[in-house]
C-alpha cells in the first residue's frame, strides 16, 4: 500500500520554491527533467586571518580591507578584522595570581577582543587602520552578506631599521589544513618565523616539518603544536631542529581543526618579508612579478611525492619565453629542497618564472623566489610563491598615489584582462583599464590612479578572454634610502562557488 503523507508533499513544495529548479511531477510522469549545470552563486562568508605584524618598536603597520563591487544581491552584510586572544605570558599570570581579587582591574587589563581593528562598510572602497604598536595581536576576520564575495585585507608594516627591517606585506590568508613554504631557512644568518593563527572557538593542533637539501630535518618540537581557540603562535623555526641549513622548505598541517599560516623571513643585512604559501603541489607553475632591477633571484623547489622531479626553467620576459642559460632545467629530488640562483635573470626586463615537466606528465611540486633589489648595505628581500591563475576576478589592496606596479603573465595563449582601480579609501573616482597580455610574455603596467585619488586604493583584475593569467603586485616605499619593497600574487578571490541545481524526486515519497 502506498502513502503520501501531506506533510512531505509540503515539503517537497516549499523546496521546489526555495531552488527555483525543481520540476514538481509525480513519480513516473513523463520522462526524468534534462540534468543542469551547477549555477554559480556569490558566497555567503568569508573568513581572513593576519598574523602579528612585528615586535619592533620602529614599526608602522597599515591594514587595508577591500571587497570588489559585485552583482551580489544578498544582504548588506558586514566585514570587521578583530584582534586575536593574547596569550598570557609568565608575568601576567603571576599579575593576575597577585590581583585575583581585584576583578575590575583585572577586567580592565583584558584586551578589546571584540572591537574591531577595521571595519569595512561598503563593497567598491577600501577601509583602513594604522597602529604602531609592538605588540600589535594577529588579526582574525569574517565578512557576510554582499561584503564576503572576493574580500581580501593587506597588511603593511614598514620597519625603518634593525635586523628586521624592511616592507613587510602580506595578503591576509584564509584558514586552511595544509600549507607549503619553500625558501625558509634555519641558519645562523636567520630569523624565521611561522606564525599559526586559529580562527575558531576551539584549540587547533599542528604539525610542522622542515626538509632541507638532504632531506627531513630531525625535529622533536614540531609535532602536536596546540594553537588555543582564537589565538596566534608564532614560532623561531630554527628552534625546532639542530640543523642549519639555508634553504628549507616548511610543511604546516593540522591534526585538528583549521589555522591561518604564513612564514615572516628576516635575513641579516638583506631584509626581511613574508613568505607566503605556494599553491599546490603541481606539474606546471608559475611563478609571476620578478621586478625588472632584481638584482638576484633564486628559486627554491620541492617534491613532496615519492618520486623525483625534473622541470624545466623558463622566463616569460617582456618579448618572449625563454630558458636562463645554464639553468634550463632543475633535478628536484624527491623530499629534498633543490635552489639555484638565477641572478640577475630578468636583465633589466620584468618577468615570471615559470616551471613545467621535462617530459611526460613529471612530477608535482611547490615553489617560490627569493628576490632581491639594490646590493650592499641598500639591498632588500621579497619572496614570490608560486600561484593560481587570476581566473574570474582577483583583488589587491594598500595600493598608493606612488610605489604600485602590476606584473601580468600569459603562460598559454594571449589574454585580455580588466583592471579597476577603485576609489580611494578618502576619496576619489575608480578608473578601468584594459590590457591585452601577449601569450608567453610578462607585460608589467603602472595602474591608473583612480581620479581625485585620496588615501589608498585597490586593484582588481578581470580575465576577460584568453589566457590564463597570472598577476602579481610589488609596492615599493623608499625609506632611509633603501627601495624597501614587497610582492603580493593575485589568485582568484574564490567570490561564487558552483551550487548544484536541485532537482525534485517524489519517488522518495514512496513506501
Amino acid at each position: 500500500m502506498k502513502s503520501t503523507p501531506l506533510s512531505l508533499i509540503a515539503g517537497a513544495v516549499a523546496l521546489a520554491a526555495v531552488t527555483g529548479f525543481a520540476a514538481l511531477t509525480a513519480p513516473g510522469d513523463g520522462e526524468a527533467p534534462e540534468a543542469k549545470a551547477a549555477a554559480r552563486l556569490p558566497v555567503e562568508r568569508t573568513s581572513l586571518l593576519c598574523p602579528a605584524p612585528s615586535s619592533s618598536d620602529l614599526a608602522d603597520t597599515t591594514y587595508t580591507s577591500f571587497t570588489p563591487a559585485g552583482e551580489s544581491g544578498g544582504d548588506a552584510g558586514t566585514a570587521e578584522l578583530k584582534p586575536s586572544v593574547p596569550l598570557p605570558s609568565d608575568e601576567d599570570d603571576a599579575a593576575a595570581d597577585k590581583d585575583k581579587d581585584d576583578e575590575k582591574e583585572e577586567e580592565e587589563k583584558k584586551p578589546a577582543a571584540d572591537k574591531p581593528v577595521i571595519t569595512l562598510k561598503d563593497a567598491g572602497k577600501p577601509a583602513t587602520a594604522d597602529t604602531s604598536k609592538s605588540d600589535a595581536p594577529a588579526l582574525i576576520g569574517t565578512a557576510t552578506g554582499r561584503l564576503a564575495p572576493g574580500w581580501t585585507a593587506q597588511q603593511t608594516t614598514t620597519t625603518a631599521a634593525g635586523e628586521a627591517r624592511g616592507l613587510l606585506g602580506v595578503s591576509c590568508t584564509a584558514p586552511d589544513t595544509d600549507f607549503w613554504f619553500p625558501g625558509a631557512g634555519t641558519a645562523a644568518t636567520r630569523q624565521d618565523y611561522v606564525h599559526l593563527t586559529n580562527p575558531d572557538d576551539t584549540a587547533a593542533v599542528a604539525d610542522i616539518e622542515l626538509f632541507g637539501p638532504e632531506g627531513a630535518l630531525a625535529s622533536d618540537t614540531g609535532e602536536g603544536i596546540t594553537v588555543p581557540a582564537r589565538s596566534s603562535v608564532a614560532l623561531l623555526i630554527s628552534t625546532l631542529t639542530t640543523e642549519a641549513v639555508d634553504d628549507v622548505t616548511v610543511h604546516v598541517t593540522t591534526r585538528t581543526g583549521r589555522v591561518g599560516a604564513v612564514v615572516r623571513v628576516a635575513e641579516n643585512d638583506a631584509g626581511s618579508d613574508w613568505l607566503t604559501v605556494s599553491a599546490d603541489p603541481a606539474q606546471t607553475l608559475v611563478l609571476p612579478g620578478i621586478p625588472a632591477d632584481a638584482t638576484s633571484v633564486q628559486l627554491v623547489a620541492f617534491a613532496p611525492g615519492e618520486d623525483d622531479a625534473d622541470v624545466k626553467v623558463q622566463l616569460m620576459g617582456k618579448n618572449a619565453t625563454f630558458s636562463p642559460a645554464g639553468n634550463d632545467t632543475l633535478h628536484i629530488k624527491s623530499q629534498m629542497t633543490a635552489s639555484v640562483d638565477l641572478k640577475n635573470v630578468t636583465r633589466g626586463e620584468p618577468g615570471s618564472i615559470r616551471l613545467s615537466p621535462v617530459e611526460g606528465e613529471g612530477t608535482p611540486v611547490v615553489a617560490a623566489l627569493r628576490v632581491v633589489r639594490g646590493k650592499g648595505d641598500k639591498q632588500e628581500i621579497a619572496y614570490i610563491p608560486a600561484t593560481a591563475p587570476v581566473g574570474d576576478r582577483a583583488s589587491v589592496a594598500d595600493n598608493r598615489a606612488k610605489g604600485s606596479v602590476l606584473s601580468l603573465t600569459a603562460p598559454g595563449s594571449t589574454a585580455k584582462v580588466e583592471v579597476t582601480a577603485s576609489a580611494g579609501s578618502e576619496g576619489g573616482e575608480k578608473t578601468v583599464k584594459t590590457y591585452t597580455v601577449k601569450g608567453g610574455t610578462t607585460l608589467e603596467v603602472t595602474p591608473e590612479v583612480p581620479s581625485g585619488l585620496k588615501g589608498g586604493y585597490a586593484l582588481t583584475v578581470k580575465t576577460q578572454s584568453g589566457g590564463p593569467v597570472h598577476a602579481a603586485r610589488t609596492l615599493t616605499v623608499t625609506e632611509g634610502g633603501i627601495e624597501m619593497f614587497t610582492v603580493q600574487t593575485l589568485p582568484d578571490d574564490g567570490g561564487t562557488v558552483e551550487v548544484p541545481v536541485a532537482e525534485q524526486d517524489l519517488s522518495v515519497l514512496d513506501d
